[in-house]
């Protein structure tokens, strides 16, 4: 068997690679479509959601917490609890990021579908273009890789980091157009390090 170092720095390596090509083949002009669908929503008092299932939900997570500390304030949506009464949370008009590697997973079909029904617009986020999911949106933010990190090539890691970079992307996006401010951005983090170090000035 191969030493712990060894292990770590073939997964190193093949992270590397798959997230060097998903950059090189990041569409702007999706993420363009995708800031401009969430600011129309919002002059219309439209609001934002992120769901996804397994370990996109948790990203969708992060990604609500980013987006809410930096000018857009975004609900995350559980997965599979949506088919179950949490699609109240969503009116029509709203948008919901629906994030899925595969975009076939059985759950999201049922959320993204009854969302839709209600009147909701989808932002899909998938690793896979030609998928169920990428048909059903308004606007699809391809994210995808072509090893995860390990031999076995199943356990979500790498694709997991590329869904993070691609919300990270729209939430700069968004973050530029809103004019945020440390003077504002403080005002919703004010605890920890960070709060205190723009506080401080640094």
């Amino acid at each position: 068997m191969a030493t712990d170092k060894e292990q770590v720095e073939e997964f190193l390596g093949i992270v590397k690679t798959s997230l060097d090509e998903y950059v090189a083949g990041i569409d702007f002009d999706a993420l363009s479509a995708a800031k401009q669908l969430i600011l129309d929503a919002e002059k219309n008092g439209g609001r934002v959601h992120v769901t996804g299932i397994g370990k996109p939900g948790h990203v969708s997570g992060y990604a609500a917490s980013l987006f809410s500390s930096t000018g857009t304030p975004t609900y995350e949506l559980h997965g599979t609890e949506c088919v179950h009464g949490s699609a109240g949370q969503v009116l029509p008009g709203d948008i919901v990021i629906a994030i899925s590697n595969s975009g076939e997973t059985g759950e999201l079909k049922a959320t993204v579908t009854c969302l839709k029904k209600n009147g909701a617009k989808i932002i899909a986020l998938t690793g896979n273009p030609q998928s169920w999911l990428a048909q059903q949106g308004d606007v699809v933010l391809v994210a995808g890789v072509k090893q995860e990190g390990d031999s076995m090539n199943k356990p979500p890691r790498a694709s997991i980091l590329a869904e993070v970079i691609e919300l990270q992307c729209l939430s700069i996006l968004l973050q530029n157009e809103f004019g945020l401010t440390p003077e504002k951005y403080v005002t919703w983090h004010p605890g920890g390090a960070l709060g205190a170090s723009i506080r401080a000035g640094k």
